[in-house]
């Protein structure tokens, strides 16, 4: 069955389906229509861009096989058995629909071309009305799916730009058919009998012109998610008992080995079991020197082995893996709605009834005032307004700016959850910063203990091995390294309290590892022995973390982080783009002051040793203050206040619970794609203030012109030629404006 993320509830099924046959933001907006008016199915709507259906429908009542029977009635096609999240089909549903309208344009351009000889250089000459007729009709036959559809629409009381198209060439041609069988009709009232058969072939040509580059732009619109397709190959080297054989990759399971040669590309994720090599893994972490794999290491899904060859264990396959996760969320914000989308689908789905009003308005006073010429004026002014109408740039404007935007950030390491984060982000007045992991390297170590670490004992030594190898926050890891592997001990009672510390029992002694204010508040007792040790490391920035026994601290380790390459520059520029820079950390206020004067964050703001509420409570307090606020943190510390602002940014290498509540995740966990992903916010929305700019003028001043309001001052009224090929290069500009977002350096 065709979906991207099936979600599924108690009652309700979210499901994602390729659409076929859709050629306007109209077309979008009545299979939309068809879908929502459906028993069963609770919302739907639909990308015009990316010919996807989203449908949240329950299984009682409405089925995937009832949906595309009603989408049908109406001329389009409901694609059940391709999967929506299988790209490679998707590119060649594009390429056969692309090679279609390219067939189809050739025949007509073929056909239309003397036509338009005959109506351009011989309309004297006696049988040229009939060779013209008997030309067109086959231009019409190519272009009969605008006709089909538009019937099917008519019967369910829906109107697209098939609609227009049927309607405009249909009248033009049956007005000459009757002048080439009737011309005495005219001429005993003293008029030309005038035919319009190279209008008719000339409007549907443009208009087969303009749906091949646009079908051709539009394709260009999702190569960045096709770059990362790319990264998979598409079979492997299998090891089976006692032989290797080539399989798709489709065929692997977790739990199976695989051969990885030197220059092959890693399929899936999972460890080393035999080899060395070199692996590039530029593509998942954004460091470009390779690493360094032996036998236990992970390995990723798209990256390349170098020099040696390894055997692995696929642990994660197909969308499981961090790639595939990574297309899953690249291809749900590209299908996903912008707000300000719904507006124009608002006005996409009205917008052919009204053009329609037009035009008879338009034949009606073209009738009433035209004069002698009040036939023709008003069957070329009605045509004109039918054929210039463009509903397709509408449609357009916003979604393919957003799949190119997306598809932008992706290739520089930004993935955006949906298209509402990228569009709120350029509102973003306040950055609030975590500190370790965000603006550090979050790979912090011991650099002082108190007392000396040879005057530990054994048994405070097991315990605080014990509870931080069992802890999530980032400063556990650095501990465990320090303290060693030693003697594997059983903690028993294991509790964390987050922005605190982790407490738990080895035998008979309770341990609590954290802050001092947490272990004043436990009642732990701090001697004034303890107290002097550490006083100097305020100083150094070091980080003090507590370790009690019972009631008693038996001492403390001093921890200090790396600043990461790009954090001052990052924050230089978040400032140069005139926002506020904020530090909001939970650890001590010494070494939060220090990477604050490191990076340039003035001092008065910096926050320390907040916990997580407090850090939400920040982020309330500067919403209430009016700032749009972007938190961007990476433990499970910062999850509240990231779920609490405006628009959230993750780092990659942080937590799983705060990159599920992020609107935006930096894979590489650098600060610098902070202000990169503001920018491509600000870039993203100009491009679709742009695009909506050009649609609404295009039809504002396009559809007056075809009316002839020029004709009283100039004498000008517009060709259905012309008006047919302005509408076929409306929509095809608003593709073309959304993909100069691809050549942005951020």
């Amino acid at each position: 069955m065709g979906l991207t993320n099936m979600e599924s509830t108690s009652t309700h099924i979210k499901q994602t389906f390729p659409v076929a046959g859709m050629h306007c933001a109209a077309c979008a907006s009545s299979v939309a229509s068809m879908l929502s008016s459906m028993p069963g199915v609770s919302q739907a709507h639909v990308n015009y861009a990316n010919a996807e259906a989203w449908v949240e429908y329950a299984p009682q009542q409405a089925t995937p096989a009832q949906m595309a029977t009603a989408v049908q009635q109406v001329g389009y096609q409901l694609l059940l058995e391709t999967p929506a999240d299988d790209a490679e089909a998707q590119w060649d549903r594009q390429k056969k629909a692309a090679l279609q309208v390219k067939q189809q344009l050739i025949a007509a351009t073929l056909l239309t071309a003397p036509v338009f000889v005959l109506g351009m250089f011989f309309m004297g000459w006696a049988y040229s009305a009939w060779v013209s007729a008997l030309l067109t009709l086959p231009v019409m036959w190519v272009g009969r799916g605008f006709y089909m559809r538009a019937w099917k629409q008519a019967r369910h009381r829906q109107a697209t730009m098939d609609t227009l198209v049927a309607l405009s060439t249909s009248i033009a041609f049956l007005f000459s058919v009757f002048n080439t069988l009737y011309p005495s009709w005219w001429t005993q009232q003293g008029l030309p009998a005038q035919v319009y058969f190279e209008s008719v072939a000339v409007i549907i040509t443009f208009i087969l012109l303009g749906k091949w580059l646009e079908a051709r732009a539009k394709g260009n619109t999702s190569q960045a998610l096709r770059s990362l397709l790319e990264l998979q190959p598409t079979h492997v080297l299998r090891i089976g008992a006692g032989n290797e054989e080539k399989v798709s990759i489709s065929e692997v399971a977790p739990g199976d080995h695989i051969r990885i040669r030197p220059g092959d590309k890693i399929p899936f994720d999972g460890s080393v079991l035999e080899g060395n090599s070199s692996v590039e893994e530029s593509t998942i972490t954004g460091e470009p020197l390779p690493v360094t794999k032996t036998e236990g290491d992970a390995l990723f899904a798209g990256t390349l082995n170098q020099q040696g060859t390894l055997v692995m264990q696929a642990e994660k396959v197909g969308a499981a893996t961090v790639l595939g996760q990574i297309i899953a969320r690249v291809r749900e914000a590209q299908g996903s709605q912008a707000p300000i989308q719904r507006l124009v689908d608002r006005i996409a789905g009205i917008f052919v009834p009204i053009v329609i009003g037009i035009a008879l308005i338009t034949f009606g006073v073209w009738l009433i005032w035209g004069g002698e010429n009040a036939i023709t004026y008003s069957l070329l002014s009605s045509v004109s307004v039918l054929v210039i109408a463009c509903p397709c740039a509408l449609g357009l404007a916003t979604p393919t700016a957003i799949m190119v935007g997306v598809g932008k950030g992706a290739a520089n390491h930004i993935l955006i959850r949906e298209a509402a984060s990228l569009e709120q982000a350029r509102q973003v007045t306040a950055v609030v910063v975590d500190k370790t992991g965000t603006l550090t390297e979050g790979k912090p170590q011991v650099q002082a203990t108190f007392p000396d670490w040879s005057e530990w004992s054994k048994k405070d030594r097991a315990a605080l091995y014990g509870l931080e190898t069992a802890s999530e926050h980032p400063l556990a890891q650095a501990i465990v390294d320090f303290v060693g592997t030693g003697a594997v001990t059983r903690i028993t009672d294991f509790q964390n309290e987050p922005g605190q510390g982790v407490m738990g029992r080895l035998g008979k002694f309770t341990y609590r590892i954290g802050k001092r204010t947490w272990l004043e508040k436990e009642g732990a007792e701090f001697s004034d022995s303890v107290l002097q040790g550490v006083a100097n490391w305020e100083t150094q920035a070091f980080t003090p973390v507590w370790v009690a026994r019972d009631e008693t601290v038996v001492g403390a380790l001093g921890i200090s982080d790396t600043l990461k390459p790009t954090a001052a520059s990052a924050v230089e520029s978040l400032q140069a783009q005139g926002r506020k820079v904020y530090l909001l950390t939970g650890d001590a206020e010494a070494p939060a002051l220090a990477v604050a004067q490191q990076v340039g964050i003035p001092m008065d703001r910096v926050l320390a040793q907040h916990l997580p509420q407090q850090k939400s409570d920040f982020v309330a307090q500067l919403q209430e203050g009016g700032e749009v606020v972007a938190m961007v943190g990476d433990g499970v510390n910062d999850a509240e206040a990231l779920a609490l602002a405006e628009v959230s940014m993750a780092m990659g290498h942080g937590a799983d619970v705060a990159r599920e509540v992020a609107d935006i995740t930096l894979i590489t966990s650098d600060p610098q794609r902070i202000p990169m992903a503001l920018r491509l916010s600000e870039k993203t929305v100009m491009g679709i203030r742009q695009n909506l700019f050009w649609a609404f003028f295009y039809n504002l001043i396009g559809i007056p012109i075809a009316a002839g309001v020029l004709f009283p001052f100039t004498g000008f009224l517009l060709n259905p030629m012309i008006a047919g090929a302005a509408m076929a290069f409306s929509s095809v500009s608003v593709v073309l404006n959304s993909l100069r977002l691809r050549a942005l350096k951020l």
